[in-house]
């Protein structure tokens, strides 16, 4: 994208007319008497917030009935925020249908792979696929476009909210129809078709397109390559229904930017969001944090992630938590300094806007005991004052608005078909967690000062990158293989993993031995998997241990290198690492799950051909996070002490522009950003 794209991002502008970063929360005055209205207008030019999201779920409040509307309301909210000077992010509304639209037509209602149906009481109730939804849906999106088109308070549209969070997968007979139709177009003829899904394989052969269903209840394992087909169709039609409301929205406001809040998070996988980055004028992103050993490196995942997704030009950070929220199993409220690090993390990684959900935090309702940036103590509260702290450092990092990613010289590829494809049953392991060993390389990577970017496998220029790794890369096309092929040939550094290579686009195996399209490039030839039970490990010869997988490697080439060997096991003196080097490049191979802690020592060996080495001093490393955005005329380097003590960090250059940092030590939790003229 370019610099066309990011004047389509709604930027704040300051009292000088320069933009600013975002600052703001979901906001649902509709859960309010009105007299509360100004005083959070007041509350909110306190904290600096300039950016609010409007109407996500107000559809009921906005058309009571199907043929009577509601408008006052909104009307007012929007004049009294324009008159604050807080931008709306105005919501469509249509994340979930009103009760009288499901009592005269539960046809839209999704139903289970079961068949049982989704009944309304929660949200997001309705059938990506049902025509009767679509038509009421994008009524409404045309009274809101119609009515608020030239509102000075509008700055962007919010398509639906993180669709797809609760209705991915609907099995109902609306969904049968659609997904025949998507088959119709990806494969043309039955007999295409059949030969995809093997369906000689259990007498499953068709003879008819309408005799085609989603992987309903079975009574055994499903057609393999029809569960995959059904997750690109789910993911599809999702993206359909986004189309149908932009189409309205563009034509009736043009000049207004349109987006959706994705949910790029922890195992949230059924939207293909790299697929979906292109459709929108920015890309926004909801996070949330998930405890655990890496919940702050799944947080630096996610966001660099998204940032990949948005081809590492700025977006939006729609919603995240001040403190804890209310859906997991016990709720964490967060750490002195945890409000402001987990921001601006996001923003290291290239968010440009930074929101919540939600303004106050709701007194009824499923999500009351979610934080908020007003809490139910008010705003005499801690929690309140940090929110206030947050605003004006976001306000002194104004400069950096507009700035891109500067990338990192390591890449680790993220695919949705290999995610999607490795973790459906009847496959060598039940255990595998495509996420996870992603995870892990990136932990690693974090751990030893080195930064690197999450960008998906297709659509990416990998040749800007001088290492790639490459987790579980499990579904290669042929076109994908010969890239590969090309970027090592060319001076790269490939580094892949077990169960990659090992299907086609059709999940079909590619044979003559695993790693399948891989084979060739990496000189190794494997027969035959070889996972291992829960709980058990295997030790290697560089003081490591794997489990999950190993692999009997046969080396195929004289250029390969054994990096590593097993010392027990089935494979006990067998390789269990490996690296093919050409004239230029290297392609090696890890064929056990060797966990974040693993990877951290066996990392220094894979990167050393691309010279690879930490930014960091030794003793900041794994503590201290680095990320850096530029511009034409300054680097601006993030430094993000993930800890909870201070850390030594001396001698790094550049004027500090917002947080704690003496040119010596990083306080706890801080986040310091330093200011480096680039000429």
């Amino acid at each position: 994208m370019t610099s066309a794209h990011t004047s389509r991002f709604p930027y704040p502008k300051g009292g000088d007319g320069t933009r600013r970063l975002g600052y703001g929360a979901d906001y649902n005055p509709e859960q309010w008497p009105r007299e509360v209205w100004a005083e959070d207008v007041r509350l909110m030019r306190e904290a600096g917030v300039n950016t609010v999201s409007l109407a996500i779920f107000s559809w009921a409040r906005l058309q009571p009935a199907e043929d009577t509307w509601d408008f006052g309301w909104l009307d007012e909210i929007m004049d009294l925020l324009h008159a604050g000077g807080i931008g709306v992010d105005l919501a469509t509304a249509t994340a979930s249908p009103p009760p009288w639209l499901t009592t005269a037509h539960p046809e839209i209602l999704p139903v289970t792979a079961a068949g049982e149906t989704v009944w309304p009481g929660a949200r997001q109730h309705w059938r990506p696929t049902s025509p009767v939804f679509r038509e009421h849906a994008l009524r409404l999106v045309t009274k809101l476009a119609t009515r608020y088109a030239d509102h000075p308070a509008l700055v962007a549209w919010h398509i639906n909210n993180e669709l797809g969070c609760h209705n991915v997968y609907d099995f109902s007979d609306d969904a049968a129809r659609a997904f025949r139709t998507w088959l119709r177009r990806r494969y043309t003829t039955l007999g295409t078709l059949n030969h995809a899904w093997g369906t000689a394989f259990w007498s499953q052969r068709y003879s008819d397109f309408d005799q085609i269903l989603p992987p309903r209840l079975a009574g055994s394992h499903p057609n393999p390559t029809q569960q995959l087909d059904f997750k690109r169709f789910s993911s599809d039609a999702l993206k359909d229904h986004l189309l149908a409301e932009r189409e309205v929205l563009r034509e009736l406001t043009p000049q207004t930017p349109v987006t959706t809040n994705f949910m790029v998070m922890g195992g949230t996988k059924g939207m293909d969001y790299a697929d979906w980055a292109g459709e929108v004028d920015f890309v926004s992103n909801d996070h949330y944090v998930i405890p655990g050993p890496q919940d702050r490196d799944e947080l630096s995942f996610s966001a660099n992630l998204t940032s990949g997704i948005a081809g590492h030009r700025p977006w939006f950070l729609m919603e995240h938590s001040t403190s804890a929220v209310n859906w997991q199993p016990v709720n964490l409220a967060k750490a002195p300094g945890e409000l402001a690090r987990d921001s601006l993390l996001h923003v290291a990684h290239g968010a440009d806007a930074v929101c919540y959900f939600q303004w106050r935090q709701s007194a009824a309702g499923a999500e009351k005991y979610h934080s908020a940036m007003v809490p139910h103590a008010g705003e005499d509260s801690e929690l309140f004052r940090s929110v206030v702290n947050l605003g004006r450092t976001l306000e002194a990092l104004a400069p950096i608005a507009g700035s891109a990613r500067e990338p990192a010289r390591v890449a680790v590829l993220f695919d949705w078909d290999s995610w999607w494809a490795s973790e459906q049953d009847s496959h060598p392991t039940s255990l595998l967690s495509y996420h996870r060993e992603a995870l892990d390389w990136y932990s690693a990577l974090l751990s030893l000062g080195i930064r690197a970017d999450i960008v998906p496998a297709h659509g990416t220029g990998l040749s800007s990158y001088d290492v790639v790794i490459a987790p579980v890369l499990h579904v290669v096309p042929q076109t994908l293989a010969k890239e590969l092929t090309r970027y090592v040939e060319g001076g790269g550094h490939l580094v892949t993993t077990y169960f990659s290579g090992t299907v086609d686009e059709n999940d079909h195996v590619w044979l003559g031995g695993y790693p399948g399209a891989l084979r060739d490039l990496l000189g190794i030839r494997i027969e035959e998997f070889g996972p291992l039970p829960e709980g058990e490990t295997v030790t290697l010869d560089n003081a490591t241990a794997g489990s999950l997988w190993t692999d009997r490697i046969t080396v195929t080439g004289t250029d390969v290198e054994i990096l590593a060997r097993y010392e027990d096991g089935a494979q006990c003196a067998r390789p269990a690492v490996t690296r093919r080097a050409t004239d230029r490049g290297t392609a090696a191979y890890v064929s056990t799950r060797l966990g974040a802690e693993g990877l951290a020592v066996l990392l220094p060996e894979l990167l050393a051909p691309a010279g690879v080495t930490s930014e960091l001093p030794a003793g900041a490393r794994g503590p201290v996070e680095t990320a850096v955005r530029r511009d034409a005329e300054n680097r601006y380097v993030f430094l993000v002490n993930r800890s909870d003590e201070p850390v030594a960090l001396p001698d790094m250059a550049g004027e500090v522009l917002a947080g704690t940092y003496d040119g010596t030590v990083l306080p706890p939790r801080e986040v310091a950003v330093l200011r480096q003229p680039t000429s």
